[in-house]
């Protein structure tokens, strides 16, 4: 999920946010609500915000629907740009693009 880092705040890009569908899978679904759950801001259609209090939070459950295996590698690591600087707790679940 392609994400970024500004005064503390990590967006994840709208795009790369997991989808909620009526009747559709109910780990896609409970993984849209989770990270919803935790979200400081969460407009439709546009990028969700986690403050720094929840990034903990947010590694560990993305680290957790990682080893389900029933989603893919993109759809649970973050992807920051190259030249951000990738914060200690976030470490096991990003990446830099």
């Amino acid at each position: 999920m392609k994400a970024h880092l500004q005064d503390n705040i990590l967006f994840i890009a709208a795009a790369d946010l997991p989808p909620y569908k009526k009747g559709g899978s109910m780990v896609r679904n409970s993984y849209f609500w989770a990270l919803k759950a935790i979200a400081c801001h969460a407009p439709r259609g546009g990028d969700w915000e986690f403050d720094e209090g929840v990034w903990l939070a947010l590694a560990r459950m993305l680290m957790a629907f990682s080893q389900s295996g029933y989603l893919g590698y993109s759809e649970t690591i973050l992807g920051l740009e190259v030249d951000t600087p990738i914060p200690e707790v976030l470490r096991a679940v990003a990446t830099m693009l």
